[in-house]
């Protein structure tokens, strides 16, 4: 069964997150989801937030940038969410925008050195296990979590081209997809990372163009219906997309 998400896309400012989450809480949307674009909200606050503002709903960070983010800080943060709200948190991690990374003094080298040497790391301290690493990046020396989750959160990659997308499938637990990607592209993802899950982006105006049945056919786990640019009204657009989602689901 495909889920249903929405976005709450940090163009707006951080107190208008409190009724849009509370709004999908309502409604009964399954997920929301928050992303951390430089220089606008930080997604670990956002999502400590949007999970105290609401009883029922999950909420994804699509995605941390991991060139941003120490692992074992990104470990500390996602494990106290997890034991806080247990089964309500899905985390994306990713490259980042280069040209923000570059801003910020973090762009490396190779970010899919960095992307694979993070996830196997962070993974390994959500298990509860200690951990010795002598990356190229990450480095950690007997480093273990005092309070692991009682179940490590799923960890998703954020992945666009195909080096990415085979990272997400041998590494991750699964794909985050951009709303650029048509079903075409999900399905080649999903031969490619077999199993696992993958959350898809779909822009409002594709939805209702083509229905989001489309992409849970090519083989998407969770749809995640993203706002168009000029919406004034982030939580009348939350409702909008339960209500529309009989109909966007249908073929």
């Amino acid at each position: 069964m495909t889920t249903l998400g929405a976005v709450f896309v940090p163009q707006f400012p951080p107190e208008r997150l409190r009724p849009v989450a509370q709004a999908a809480d309502e409604v009964g949307l399954d997920e929301l989801w928050l992303w951390e674009d430089c220089f606008l909200e930080s997604g670990i606050a956002t999502a400590a937030a949007a999970l105290a503002y609401t009883s029922r709903l999950r909420v994804g960070i699509g995605l941390l940038p991991v060139p941003l983010r120490n692992v074992a800080l990104a470990a500390m943060e996602i494990a106290t969410l997890e034991r806080l709200f247990p089964g309500r948190v899905r985390i994306g991690v990713g490259h980042g925008v280069q040209d923000w990374m570059g801003q910020v003094g973090a762009r490396v080298e190779s970010p899919m050195t960095l992307l694979a040497e993070y996830v196997t790391a962070l993974r390994a301290l959500l298990r509860g296990e200690r951990v010795t690493s002598s990356g190229r990046y990450v480095r950690l020396d007997g480093v273990a979590l005092d309070w692991p989750p009682e179940r490590a959160p799923e960890i998703l990659v954020g992945a666009v081209g195909p080096k990415t997308v085979r990272l997400a499938g041998s590494l991750a637990d699964g794909t985050i997809l951009t709303a650029d990607t048509p079903p075409e592209r999900v399905s080649q993802v999903r031969a490619q990372v077999g199993t696992g899950p993958i959350v898809v982006y779909v822009h409002a105006a594709e939805a209702r163009a083509h229905g989001l049945y489309r992409w849970a056919e090519a083989g998407a786990t969770t749809v995640v219906v993203q706002p168009p640019p000029d919406e004034p009204d982030p939580a009348r657009f939350i409702r909008s997309v339960r209500l529309s989602s009989g109909t966007w689901m249908s073929s």
